[in-house]
């Protein structure tokens, strides 16, 4: 008899249970463990975490601040769920650097989508062998995903986001595929799907809305798929969880917020290109490939052969690789269409991109795509073992001293060393009574690279890149005057604000920086930060790197050197001296300040 008549059987309890707890150590390892040992990274997550760090300290916890400004650049969830680690007492004990509180909900985010990826599997087998391999391999083909692995560890709202939508596109498709619509609550993808919307905003709306749009196309079944997920309700039941918080905001920000995350970070960067993110329209086709290495050979074959199949309906509870699919292709093609492109709007397709993976490794995978897949394991195995030829080349001014770390340390060839018995697993499980194994036996030795070479690459990173900025953040608090500003200049870290607590004052490279910087001691006015008149007492803290120091227009401002970290410099300067400097550069025909023009507030 055909599978058809007799579909394949969930996995007894006992197995799943096992599946489950081996996926949650899995995830743990790979999300989790050291959680906190280094510093936050620069630019975007500082943002975050001092905005979720604001909302615990003052018990505001509406509208998102940072710097003494309002922060409208995404929906609170992700900054309440920081807050929560952030009311933890005891932070300056066991969370020092600030980032367990702040990078935690996105670890578990990640770990919440490894599970639900293989229950899904493991409650709706999509064949009848190696359902338990099967299930456990598209939980790692995501976790080892390169942008799940570094998305899931700093502090930014893309890994909740990506977590959201995927538990309400896999809950929308349990319920179309159920043949117990009672095991599988209609209503709840559409409160998960409120929460996506919390966390990212209604971006998450239109996608799911496109990947059942295409499902509904291609599976022919659109009638059953609306009967069981009941849109119009759904739809309201979403608005019930979402739109409170944005009309509040609304009502008490009004047109700042409206223009600021509607009108700017929703808007324009779908029809325009904002922060210099032009990419052509290819962009993620490359991102496609990268984010699924070594196994998008794998994906390459999921993809082709959900797309081959004719427009016919399949068994509802054999429809899910094609599903995957289409959530893939929704995500691939929106942001193509978007004008702002940016590596990390992929994440979303990620769980989807492991699905394919792991459902084209299920069957023997066809020997192209085998053999495609263990030449990119070679290639990234040889090329990380010839790295003493390759790391001295790499000149960052921001990273001096990382060549010379990192041939010292000896992690990627470590690193490599991992590759290579994943490519030698890979090579002795080609044996048609190994096939079931064969994707698992690969990313195995790749789940080890993680911990022992993966995480301390990030710590020496770490201390090469962020640990002179909390060195000289740790020399402002030891040498700050009462009430004296702190200004930033060329290198902007936002990290400063973070590990300072104190507003600071953040202007570019550019002669008119300096001009904007005497303007803004004198006239700007935000949340913590009042102006002052440049009187001869007067003076500012500056912290400029050694590049920008350079420059005539600065170096030959007076100052006082009080420390100096890795690239950072810290100054004092006399306010007067300041003025002096800005007034001497307008008149020898720099514009003026135009720190007031309408621009989006970085920091």
């Amino acid at each position: 008899m055909s599978e058809q008549q007799h579909p394949p059987q969930q996995a007894p309890r006992r197995q799943v249970l096992t599946v489950l707890l081996g996926v949650l150590a899995c995830g743990l390892v790979l999300f989790v463990w050291q959680l906190g040992r280094t510093g936050l990274v620069d630019e975007t997550p500082p943002l975050f975490a001092a905005s979720a760090r604001a909302m615990a300290e003052t018990g505001d916890w509406l509208t998102p601040r940072v710097n003494g400004l309002p922060r409208y650049d995404k929906p609170p969830l992700v900054y309440w769920l920081m807050g929560l680690g952030y009311l933890l007492p005891a932070q300056q004990i066991w969370n020092p650097l600030g980032t367990w509180a702040a990078c935690l909900p996105s670890a578990l985010s990640s770990v919440a989508v490894m599970l639900s990826l293989a229950a899904t599997l493991l409650r709706w087998p999509q064949g009848r062998h190696h359902v338990a391999i099967t299930a456990f391999s598209a939980a790692l083909a995501f976790g080892l995903s390169p942008l799940v692995l570094l998305w899931s560890r700093i502090a930014v709202s893309d890994a909740l986001f990506s977590a959201c939508l995927a538990i309400t596109l896999l809950l929308f498709w349990c319920g179309y595929a159920t043949a117990e619509p009672a095991r599988c609550p209609w209503w709840l993808a559409w409160v998960v799907l409120g929460l996506a919307v919390l966390a990212k905003g209604p971006v998450a709306v239109v996608l799911s809305a496109i990947t059942l749009i295409l499902f509904a196309w291609r599976q022919a079944d659109g009638r059953r798929l609306l009967a069981r997920l009941k849109p119009w309700p759904g739809l309201l039941i979403t608005a019930l969880v979402a739109v409170p918080w944005y009309a509040a905001e609304l009502w008490v920000e009004g047109q700042p917020f409206w223009d600021s995350f509607f009108g700017y970070h929703n808007l324009q960067r779908f029809t325009g290109v904002v922060n210099n993110h032009l990419q052509p329209w290819w962009f993620f086709l490359p991102v496609l490939v990268v984010a699924s290495l070594p196994f998008t050979p794998l994906l390459l074959q999921g993809l082709l052969a959900s797309m081959r199949c004719r427009r016919a309906s399949l068994p509802p509870e054999q429809s899910l690789q094609l599903f995957a699919a289409c959530w893939l292709l929704a995500v691939l093609g929106f942001f193509t269409l978007a004008a702002t492109k940016l590596p990390s709007y992929w994440i979303p397709a990620t769980p989807a991109a492991a699905l394919l993976v792991a459902l084209a490794a299920q069957v023997r995978p066809p020997r192209w795509a085998r053999l495609a897949t263990l030449a990119l394991v070679a290639v990234l195995a040889v090329g990380l073992a010839v790295s003493p030829r390759w790391i001295p080349l790499i000149n960052d001014p921001e990273l001096p001293t990382l060549p010379a770390e990192l041939l010292a340390s000896g992690l990627v060839l470590r690193a490599a060393l991992w590759f290579g018995l994943s490519l030698l697993l890979g090579v002795a499980l080609m044996r048609p009574r190994w096939s079931g194994g064969w994707l698992l036996g690969l990313q195995l030795p790749l789940l080890l690279y993680v911990p022992t070479a993966h995480l301390p690459l990030l710590a020496l990173g770490d201390g090469v890149r962020q640990l002179p900025v909390r060195r000289i953040a740790a020399d402002v608090l030891a040498l700050r005057r009462p009430r004296e500003p702190l200004a930033m200049v060329g290198i902007l870290k936002p990290s400063l604000h973070y590990y300072t607590r104190q507003v600071v004052l953040f202007e570019g490279i550019a002669p008119v920086g300096l001009i904007n910087l005497s303007d803004r001691l004198a006239r700007e006015r935000r949340q913590g930060w009042t102006p002052s008149a440049p009187h001869p007492q007067a003076t500012l803290l500056v912290v400029i790197d050694q590049r920008t120091a350079q420059l005539p227009y600065w170096w030959s401002l007076p100052h006082q050197e009080l420390a100096s970290e890795g690239l950072y410099r810290l100054w004092r300067v006399q306010h007067s001296a300041l003025a002096r400097q800005a007034l001497a550069l307008q008149q020898a025909g720099v514009p003026g300040p135009d720190w007031q023009q309408p621009r989006p507030e970085r920091y």
